[in-house]
């Protein structure tokens, strides 16, 4: 649930933290322990993120214990490799319900992960990085992706078609400069770095806007080689936190910000609740997002096909009377796809919808997978032929289904 103030939304996150409870579980299926979590296996993660890389495996980097964790699957996610710790020792991870572990698989099985931690207890926190050149056999040392010593968080990364990375986060470094020169200064600023070496090094951070809200996941796609394309919650005049898009004419040239959607949404807190983007071969922007405006209410989905110069007007998501949150969206091989939760007072229930026409048109919303527990955010992937909701609960463990007709 979004909360309208910043004690609510740091109440929210705390409720995620719960999962980290102990079990005795291995990484499976099977239903979780009743005693407490605090292992860095898969069963006791929080937060968990899929990619396939080229040759079909599956990829899953999880948050569990204070540590992150790697491991592989061969078959689908129904057996995974022994998992790879990331970091050495216990991290204060950020733990808000929008964060998570950022990784991409390059094409020859390197992999290049990103994530954010808390520096302090008024949350500042900084984004470190790291790669793996072995297949996931072991990482790098970690190392910030800036030298810049305030607050980093919300880190996106993207794998280019040339094998360069993008990197995108959300940055606090204006906010003193702007006070003792005695101006106003709201939220943070998107900040972006490019790797050329497979994640060994990222150029000096830039910044691409100003006065972004400060606690919001980022969405990240390419429109093409070498045009990443970031989607975030702004801060538009009057303290209006509505959606923006931005289009960069190469990986060092941002472009103009571009409004999603008119919502109107006033507030002066966090609403921890990001939007997610895609783009289609066709060139089609998607776009999901929550929002609780004075125009609108609630999820929504829109679509360019210029770039994100206009819109479509806003399709609403999901049933108002059961609290939908957290929509994502993706573009896979055979049509786009949508899956959200929903909570009915007893279970969570994440529900798709499916459009063989870019977007034009979408199917019935129909559930694919429930839980009585606590979950992470349904998240989508896609294996180049068929497209997963990929999620994780705390009841049933980990879960890879498939969406659609694309068998």
């Amino acid at each position: 649930m979004v909360r309208n103030s910043l004690l609510g939304s740091i109440a929210l996150a705390l409720g995620v933290t719960l999962w980290q409870m102990p079990a005795t579980a291995q990484m499976s299926h099977q239903h979780a322990s009743e005693a407490a979590c605090n292992e860095t296996i898969l069963r006791c993660a929080s937060k968990v993120t899929p990619a396939f890389g080229a040759d079909g495996t599956l990829w899953l980097v999880w948050m569990a214990g204070g540590q992150i964790s790697v491991a592989s699957s061969k078959d689908a996610g129904r057996s995974f490799s022994t998992p790879v710790q990331v970091t050495k020792e216990k991290l204060n991870l950020d733990w808000g319900p929008d964060a998570r572990p950022k990784f991409v698989v390059e094409k020859n099985g390197g992999i290049v992960l990103a994530f954010s931690i808390f520096r302090d207890k008024a949350f500042n926190g900084q984004v470190l990085y790291t790669r793996s050149t072995d297949g996931g056999g072991s990482f790098a040392a970690l190392r910030p992706i800036t030298s810049n010593n305030d607050s980093q968080r919300f880190e996106a990364l993207g794998l280019d078609a040339d094998g360069s990375v993008f990197a995108a986060w959300l940055d606090k470094r204006n906010r003193v400069p702007a006070k003792q020169s005695g101006k106003k200064y709201d939220g943070a600023g998107l900040f972006f770095a490019s790797s050329k070496d497979a994640g060994a090094s990222y150029t000096e951070a830039r910044l691409a806007t100003d006065n972004t809200c400060e606690c919001c996941r980022l969405g990240l796609a390419f429109a093409g080689p070498g045009r990443p394309v970031v989607v975030f919650r702004n801060i538009f005049e009057g303290g209006v936190r509505d959606h923006a898009i931005m289009t960069f004419a190469d990986p060092a040239t941002p472009g103009e910000v571009r409004r999603v959607s008119k919502d109107d949404w006033q507030i002066a807190a966090c609403p921890h609740h990001g939007p997610s983007l895609s783009i289609s071969t066709a060139g089609t922007y998607h776009v999901t997002w929550y929002t609780n405006g004075k125009a609108r209410k609630g999820l929504f989905y829109a679509r360019s096909q210029d770039e994100g110069r206009t819109f479509s007007d806003p399709l609403p998501i999901g049933r108002s009377d059961r609290n939908p949150t957290r929509p994502y969206v993706l573009a896979g091989p055979r049509g786009a796809t949508i899956v959200w939760k929903e909570f009915d007072g007893e279970r969570t229930t994440v529900n798709a919808m499916v459009s063989r026409d870019d977007g034009k048109s979408w199917s019935k919303p129909s559930a694919v997978a429930t839980t009585s527990d606590t979950s992470d955010h349904p998240l989508l992937v896609s294996d180049g032929q068929k497209t997963y909701l990929s999620w994780m609960t705390k009841a049933d463990g980990y879960r890879l289904l498939p969406i659609g007709d694309e068998s």
